[in-house]
């Protein structure tokens, strides 16, 4: 099981030259995503994440793999409250922020939450993250205390070694219950108060969401974004139960990167081993900052024919340019691009091309393929024996590569 927490600016490596990616007007660089495709399995805020990404070149598929039920209608949560109003908690823990605030929202709507948030006002109140931390003082309220890493394990670890014995506990759920925290807390002395903000349950349309999957589990996205633990579980059962749960944890753990707002969110996906990258911050902004500077650099640039070539999802740049290239060309392009300068022979071309058809196909496909590129040299012919990028071998070794 690998992860790629963020790392310190010095320690990141130098980029190819600058003008790499410059076409050869010396124009400005094109977008950092351009030419890949990234998917959304966001609920909340989908629209500003598909927003940010479309901004960074990138194509968007979105399909939420949950949605949120607010539960202000709910007898459990209204039986909660007054039983808190009634009989104060020594210890308020707020899990997130939109479930703090629908908390008292719920309770605004039956007349009754200046009375909770003036029964809160005595108790020791804990943040699990900055959002949480920004719902406490919106309703007038002040943390005790919040964790650098917005884990409920260490808000768990915080109340357990400063002692909870006799006290009455009131924890707000994100969504899902959780035993172990809510049992870890009874077992020390605690009197636990679960109050179900809001539910997380399966789309009232999963036809989007298993589009997305099957994208996925094929290669046809080249990341998929994830902004809570809970969807991210949801998109892995969504798939074992469509039969695509091993195709799908193989695309993530090979050629599909998973990208997360923060560890919290990865842990079902490193569950599964699956490699997670997310950023310093868990924030979305940051998260496709992150994104932007991690995916275009899994795809080195390579000198050929004079230019600068680059492979991206569904397309390639050429000194720049992008270049869009159907999926079925894109895979001769990979195969030829898997071993750079040595000759691909028509049989395995005709492999990636799915196998149908002679070498009359390769011959169409790489034809198609030196026109899409703009520069018939970049791919050169082999007499009897195949096709090769015209790797600049004389600069590569000036290079070091």
């Amino acid at each position: 099981m690998t992860s790629t927490p963020p790392t310190a600016p010095a320690a990141r490596e130098a980029p190819d030259d600058p003008a790499d990616d410059r076409s050869p007007s010396g124009a400005a660089t094109v977008a950092p995503l351009a030419g890949f495709t990234v998917a959304v399995t966001a609920a909340r805020r989908a629209d500003e994440l598909a927003a940010l990404l479309r901004r960074k070149g990138a194509e968007v598929v979105s399909a939420p793999a949950l949605r949120i039920v607010p539960l202000s209608d709910d007898q459990r949560l209204a039986t909660a409250s007054r039983e808190l109003i009634r009989r104060p908690a020594d210890v308020i823990v707020a899990t997130t922020g939109i479930g703090f605030r629908g908390w008292v929202e719920a309770c605004d709507t039956w007349g009754s939450a200046e009375r909770l948030v003036r029964s809160m006002g005595c108790a020791r109140v804990l943040a699990r993250g900055p959002k949480a931390k920004g719902a406490i003082r919106a309703a007038g309220l002040r943390e005790e205390w919040s964790p650098p890493s917005e884990s409920s394990a260490e808000v768990l670890d915080y109340l357990l070694e400063s002692g909870v014995e006799g006290l009455r506990v009131a924890v707000q759920l994100h969504g899902e219950p959780l035993p172990d925290f809510c049992a870890a807390l009874r077992m020390a002395g605690a009197e636990v108060v679960e109050v179900p903000v809001y539910r997380w349950m399966e789309p009232e349309d999963t036809a989007p969401l298993d589009r997305l999957i099957e994208d996925a589990a094929s290669g046809g996205v080249d990341a998929v974004t994830f902004t809570s633990a809970p969807a991210a579980a949801a998109l892995l059962d969504r798939a074992r139960r469509q039969g695509l749960h091993r195709p799908l944890v193989e695309r993530l753990r090979g050629d599909v990167m998973a990208m997360c707002v923060g560890p919290v969110t990865a842990r079902p996906l490193m569950a599964e081993d699956v490699p997670t990258v997310w950023p310093a911050r868990a924030r979305i902004g940051a998260m496709v900052k992150r994104l932007a500077e991690e995916l275009p650099e899994r795809f080195p640039a390579l000198p050929v024919a004079g230019h600068r070539l680059r492979l991206r999802g569904h397309a390639a740049l050429v000194d720049g340019a992008v270049c869009p290239v159907s999926p079925a060309l894109m895979r001769v392009l990979r195969e030829l691009a898997r071993r750079p300068g040595q000759v691909r022979d028509r049989a395995d071309l005709l492999a990636s091309l799915g196998g149908d058809g002679d070498a009359h196909a390769v011959e169409t496909a790489v034809a198609r393929l030196r026109s899409a590129l703009g520069d018939a040299r970049i791919i050169q012919t082999v007499v009897k024996r195949g096709y090769r990028l015209a790797l600049d071998t004389g600069e590569c070794a000036s290079r070091g590569d």
